[in-house]
C-alpha cells in the first residue's frame, strides 16, 4: 500500500527539522573549537577562512590537493590547536 501525500509531507517536514537541528549542533560544536583554537581574533575574509576549512576537510577525507581551485586565496599552515596564539594546546 501507497503512503497518502500527506504522510509523506509531514515525514519530509520532521527530517528537515531533525537535519536543522543536527546542523546546529554541529556548527555549535565547530564553532567552539574554532573559538578554543583562537581563530575568533583572527581578521581572515570570510572566503579565506572557508578556503582553510575546505582543505582541512579535504585533508580529513583523504582527499588533499583534489579541488580544481584549492589554494585559491589563503595559504593553508598546519598548526597545532592555540599554535598560532602562541599558547599551549590542552590536553
Amino acid at each position: 500500500m501507497k503512503k497518502p501525500t500527506s504522510k509523506i509531507r509531514e515525514e519530509i517536514a520532521r527530517l528537515q527539522e531533525q537535519l536543522k537541528q543536527a546542523e546546529t549542533r554541529d556548527a555549535e560544536r565547530i564553532g567552539r573549537l574554532a573559538l578554543r583554537a583562537g581563530l575568533g581574533e583572527i581578521d581572515l575574509e570570510e572566503t579565506q577562512l572557508l578556503a582553510s576549512f575546505e582543505e582541512l576537510a579535504a585533508r580529513f577525507r583523504g582527499t588533499a590537493g583534489k579541488r580544481a581551485d584549492s589554494g585559491k586565496g589563503a595559504k593553508a599552515t598546519t598548526l597545532s590547536p592555540g599554535e598560532a596564539q602562541g599558547q599551549v594546546a590542552e590536553s
